[in-house]
């Protein structure tokens, strides 16, 4: 949620952004229309209530003259019906204008690129060395920042379902029977390998200071619309019929959401937490996206990072989250792409996003597992999570990214670690797997 006093004080600086974003003025317009009501509402209020009061202490030196005042009553009551009539209108004027508040998006940063689709999302950085087939090339280079860190193959590499279904690591026919299209079993070494990386990246984090925890997999209505722009999402969530539940569709959710209402002290912060989590979307929309293998699927497990802080030190956090997280994937050995998105693919929360976007040499395309976010302070105004300061209360900055999201970063292993008759595993893995590759195994 924005912070009104700022919407009023600087009403140009939201209009830019919402058209930066993409977003439709006209709930700027409808804001100030009924906030310039509300306003001449409360002088028209706080004027009959002076008048009342005048009428009082008349009624009073009246009442000491042993006069009639009947006719001062009238006016006293006449007054308090007036106050009643514009109060009930105010109360509706609030609540719709508390209803378009909700909706107004966050205020973008300064050195977001102003744009309307993804294609258009500013490189910031490539790493790694990919392995690129020849007709990629062009591809490649243009969209890792001109990078000439690749090796060219002739062979086009082999995608991840076949390769799974190949060492017997997954089935999807049968999941399907059960449970529909995009769910899996995952089976052996891939499983394996899953949780491996769970506890690769619990113990990365839990190095850099973070809490690590599971949250609840599901939240009420009040929790998941803080965190989160609930209206406009609400279509990939699923809703538990019967109850006032959400399945989560990430740990973000629950680990915003824990501290809402709650009044920090200044020497708790910064706050650094991590969920661990399975992650559940009905990936409304992404009919015919991705409709092979693990890559998009409605269930994932995936580990969060999340971090509250004082509002100057954002920015540096917000640094801290992609260090993190280039830190993972360089270890894993992943060639990738950070990109700073654009105003038109923010959502509503963050005022600036970086996503990581990892090489997937049979797809020939960069593709996300990592969307990292500064909100700012619209996400505690939401949930109203604030700090003690000798100047008052003050709201939290929120930020939050991906660490690693498992499917993904597998199918990304996959590919990236193919040779001719296993999947090698990455070295910083090993410990945690206890075997280095993954080949033929018994079904």
């Amino acid at each position: 949620m924005i912070d009104i006093k700022l919407l009023r004080s600087d009403s140009q600086k939201f209009y830019s952004s919402c058209k930066a974003r993409g977003f439709d003025t006209n709930i700027l317009d409808e804001f100030f229309s009924l906030d310039v009501k509300w306003r001449e509402n409360l002088k028209a209020v706080n004027k009959l209530k002076h008048d009342k009061n005048v009428i009082t202490s008349d009624i009073s030196a009246i009442v000491k003259k042993g006069e009639n005042i009947d006719s001062k009553k009238a006016d006293v009551q006449e007054i308090n019906e007036k106050i009643k009539s514009i109060e009930d209108e105010q109360e509706k004027i609030e609540t719709k204008r508390n209803e378009i508040v909700r909706l107004i998006p966050n205020l973008i940063a300064d050195d977001v690129p102003v744009c309307k689709g993804d294609e258009n999302s500013k490189i910031v950085k490539y790493y790694g060395h990919s392995k690129v087939f020849k007709d990629d090339v062009d591809y490649f280079i243009e969209n890792s920042g001109n990078s000439r860190d690749y090796t060219v193959i002739d062979k086009k590499p082999v995608d991840h379902q076949s390769l799974m279904e190949k060492y017997n690591l997954v089935d999807i026919e049968r999941a399907s029977k059960i449970a529909g299209s995009r769910f899996y079993f995952l089976k052996n070494r891939l499983f394996k390998l899953e949780l491996a990386l769970i506890n690769y990246a619990v113990d990365f984090l839990s190095e850099r200071n973070f809490t690590v925890m599971e949250p609840p997999f599901m939240i009420n209505y009040a929790s998941m619309s803080g965190a989160t722009d609930i209206e406009t999402f609400k279509e990939s969530l699923y809703k538990i019929e019967g109850d006032d539940l959400y399945l989560i569709a990430t740990a973000e959710h629950p680990l915003a959401s824990m501290l809402s209402g709650e009044i920090l002290e200044e020497s708790e912060l910064p706050l650094r937490v991590s969920g661990v989590s399975p992650c559940f979307r009905r990936e409304a929309g992404a009919h015919g996206k991705d409709t092979k293998g693990i890559f998009r699927v409605h269930q994932f497990n995936k580990i969060e990072q999340f971090i509250y802080c004082k509002p100057e030190e954002s920015w540096d956090f917000f640094e801290e989250l992609v260090t993190n997280s280039e830190d993972i994937y360089r270890r894993l050995e992943l060639p990738y792409r950070v990109v700073n998105i654009c105003s038109g693919d923010l959502g509503s929360l963050a005022a600036k996003k970086y996503d990581i976007e990892v090489w997937y040499p049979s797809q020939g395309k960069f593709r996300e597992v990592v969307s990292a976010s500064n909100d700012t302070d619209y996400q505690a105004r939401s949930l109203n999570i604030r700090y003690r300061t000798k100047d008052g209360n003050k709201f939290v900055h929120t930020l939050n990214s991906t660490a690693i999201a498992t499917e993904r970063v597998l199918v990304a292993i996959i590919e990236n670690f193919q040779e001719d008759d296993f999947i090698r595993v990455p070295d910083v893995l090993i410990p945690y797997t206890g075997f280095s590759e993954i080949g033929m195994e018994r079904k």
